[in-house]
């Protein structure tokens, strides 16, 4: 997997918790650097946390799955991507609040469930060769800059991005699962 394919993942990921931004952003009257920050930082780190969670897990399960691992890959990036479209689509409330600890690892946490699975992905593609620190990297950037401009579009232009946003993550999510298919069905 190239540096375009984990940007492209990362930015994936990272739509959930640019929508969530957003939300903060709408929800804050006066926004501050400090917010802006605490969100990119939150968000971020668990984006990153989590995928390297999940490959830790992976790689120890790896010779049991190694057969059929495009497949749990495939449905794994297909199921986070079309459960990130449908919620797009939906009604769902942004989240209010502060920008404190328990108010933010929530939100957090809750963001960043599906790079968990991420991880078992390349752990089980890639095998525990696969350079694991600078992918998780890639992605925490990517979500800690996207979750702090994130914060100031909810801001400043309020919630019409927010759809667009997941739908977009999930959609990049749905194509790199069927990736993963195709190369290991066709040995591309």
């Amino acid at each position: 997997m190239n540096f375009l394919e984990v940007f492209l993942v990362g930015v994936g990921l990272s739509m959930d918790a640019f929508a969530v931004s957003i939300c903060k952003g709408l929800s804050t009257q006066k926004l501050t650097w400090k917010n802006i920050i605490t969100v990119g930082i939150y968000f971020g780190l668990f984006q990153g946390l989590m995928p390297l969670i999940g490959f830790l897990l992976g790689a120890n399960f790896e010779s049991l799955i190694k057969n059929f691992d495009h497949w749990i890959a495939f449905v794994l990036l297909f199921a986070i991507g079309f459960n990130m479209i449908k919620e797009a689509r939906g009604e769902e409330a942004c989240p209010v609040g502060g920008f404190d600890f328990k108010t933010m690892i929530p939100l957090a946490v809750a963001t960043s469930i599906d790079a968990l699975a991420v991880g078992v992905v390349y752990a089980c593609t890639h095998g525990k060769g696969f350079p694991i620190l600078s992918a998780v990297s890639v992605i925490a950037l990517t979500t800690l800059v996207l979750s702090s401009i994130g914060v100031k579009v909810g801001n400043v232009f309020g919630a019409k991005y927010k759809a667009g946003a997941e739908i977009f993550g999930g959609s990049v999510l749905i194509i790199m699962g069927i990736k993963i298919l195709i190369e290991h069905l066709f040995g591309l």
